[in-house]
């Protein structure tokens, strides 16, 4: 009697246990990232992030939304791109998701567009061009792959614009990749790839020029910590060129190196968790044009669009 009576006592204070809520971290909150972030001493941008504020809901008009950048000539204004299976174009919309201009672009046949960014249209170049990442290829088969380059247009209105046609192979096989980069500073473009081993390898494009097929630059590979996430589905570079945000399915990160003065040295940086909205099929995101935060794109029409600015 004496043993059974001690097992009922040790069997009610386990499921006494069992049933005990388990605190809820205080910032804690939808797809919040609620702990900590490190130190942010020394990088421009946000010191720390503030919760994600939903700002509108993606338009009609981007039933796949695959990427997002912040204008540099129009404050305010955000450009955006379906992936493949759409007609060739790119939208001016702002962050409630209103569609202010839309691009019929010319001159090429896209396979897979998967990204767009924003930079000097050229090393050495101060005028600023919009770079679209036929990157794509989820089967690893394409012999070669593609941006598009075309100048930021001086106005928001509906146009018809050609595009150049800037060509590159791997140097080592195919690679699915849906992450494309440039820095401000110098103009150097840079991709990431998806892959289910690590948050991707980055490869320099150095020397693009139309007419001309050059080759990548592997630079390296980016992890998680204790590899916890993988297959990064967009990128945005800061300003600063030392902040990297890698977005994936489920999380957001951010690749943090003060002083970093060319990609190389920021892929030696840290990599932490950052806050992010939750949405499904989440594949875009752009640091705001002065640095100060970020916006998040997903595809399907009508889903939230999430800024996350300073705390």
């Amino acid at each position: 009697m004496r043993g059974s009576a001690r097992r009922a006592l040790l069997l009610a204070l386990a499921l006494g246990a069992c049933s005990s809520p388990k605190p809820v971290p205080p910032d804690a909150g939808p797809g919040v990232s609620a702990a900590p972030e490190p130190s942010t001493v020394g990088l421009p941008g946000c010191p720390a992030y503030g919760e994600p504020v939903k700002t509108g809901v993606v338009p009609r008009q981007l039933p796949e939304l695959s990427g997002l950048v912040a204008s540099v000539r129009h404050p305010g204004v955000f450009w955006a791109h379906n992936d493949s299976g759409n007609d060739f174009e790119l939208f001016a919309i702002d962050e409630t998701g209103k569609v202010l201009a839309r691009l019929a672009l010319t001159g090429a046949e896209p396979r897979d567009i998967e990204d767009v960014t924003l930079g000097p249209c050229a090393p050495g170049v101060s005028r600023v061009c919009l770079f679209l990442g036929d990157i794509g290829d989820n089967f690893a088969l394409r012999d070669d792959v593609r941006l598009y380059r075309l100048p930021e247009p001086e106005t928001l209105a509906d146009a018809t614009v050609p595009v150049e046609v800037l060509s590159f192979t791997y140097p080592d096989g195919a690679h699915d990749a849906e992450a494309l980069v440039a820095d401000a500073r110098t103009g150097r473009l840079a991709l990431i790839t998806k892959t289910r081993l690590s948050l991707g390898d980055v490869y320099a494009l150095d020397g693009l020029r139309p007419g001309t097929v050059v080759q990548a630059t592997k630079l390296g590979t980016l992890s998680a910590p204790e590899n916890v996430d993988r297959v990064t589905t967009a990128a945005s570079l800061h300003p600063s060129g030392e902040r990297l945000l890698l977005r994936t399915y489920s999380r957001v990160w951010e690749v943090r190196r003060a002083g970093a003065g060319s990609l190389e040295d920021l892929l030696t940086g840290t990599v932490v968790q950052v806050p992010h909205g939750s949405q499904p099929q989440g594949e875009a995101i752009t640091f705001l044009s002065d640095g100060q935060g970020y916006l998040q794109g997903t595809e399907f029409s009508g889903q939230p669009l999430w800024r996350v600015g300073c705390r």
